[in-house]
């Protein structure tokens, strides 16, 4: 096995011992290392885990301290609960669920990275094909943690009025988002956390079906981050 040496199995994965005279095996406790190595490499998120860390979060502010405390608080706290950080461009909100994942890789829980505007795409065009589709997506649904990254992300239009506003997302996009969404609202076991540059109310006005069922389940960590521009770090 390699990725990680181990002095103990010898990168064997098992180690032997006897017991009333017969030789029987169990499994290294490398094995939880090694497990949390290959999802960090699965979760597509293995060149910003390095970056994106609790540790490394600039919390100058009280609203930083508080949204870091919520989401550390979060990770031995997620039964039946899921994360949500919205609103504001460059506040945050990736940097805070990705460490997030991270904790709960360490742990050598299983988590996939979830970028929605390129996933979405590549599912609607294979949504035809039932064996393709439940391959592509079925991974999405039952996954341990998955974080969803720039939720309902779509590009911007005018508005009646002459107002830049961002432009729906179609029913295609929707009809994905229920479904993954609504099978892990049925498990209490699963772990999702979402990003979006979406408030939970611009969500709801999306479609109330998904909107709702994020809505429950964030109830204790719904985070709408908003104007004024301080609240965007990036910029500092």
């Amino acid at each position: 096995m390699t990725g990680y040496d181990c002095p103990i199995c010898k990168n064997k994965g098992v180690t032997y011992f006897l017991e009333n005279g017969y030789e029987k095996s169990r499994e290294c406790k490398c094995m939880a290392i090694r497990r949390s190595i290959w999802n960090i490499k699965k979760s597509g998120l293995k060149n910003l885990l390095q970056k994106y860390t609790f540790d490394n979060f600039k919390a100058a502010d009280e609203w930083q301290r508080d949204f870091k405390a919520d989401a550390q608080r979060f990770v031995t706290d997620h039964n039946g609960k899921w994360f949500y950080a919205g609103g504001q461009v460059g506040a945050g909100k990736t940097h805070i669920c990705t460490a997030i994942v991270q904790a709960f890789l360490k742990k050598g829980i299983a988590a996939r990275y979830m970028l929605w505007r390129d996933e979405v795409v590549r599912l609607k065009a294979i949504v035809n094909d039932d064996e393709e589709y439940a391959k592509a997506i079925n991974p999405l649904k039952t996954v341990p943690v998955l974080y969803i990254d720039d939720f309902f992300k779509t590009g911007d239009e005018l508005d009646r009025y002459g107002n830049i506003v961002k432009k729906r997302p179609t029913q295609g996009d929707i009809n994905v988002a229920f479904e993954l969404l609504n099978y892990r609202y049925n498990n209490d076991q699963l772990v999702t956390i979402i990003s979006s540059e979406r408030t939970i109310e611009e969500i709801l006005s999306c479609d109330e079906a998904v909107g709702s069922r994020i809505y429950q389940r964030t109830k204790d960590y719904c985070w709408v981050l908003t104007a004024p521009k301080a609240k965007n770090y990036r910029l500092m």
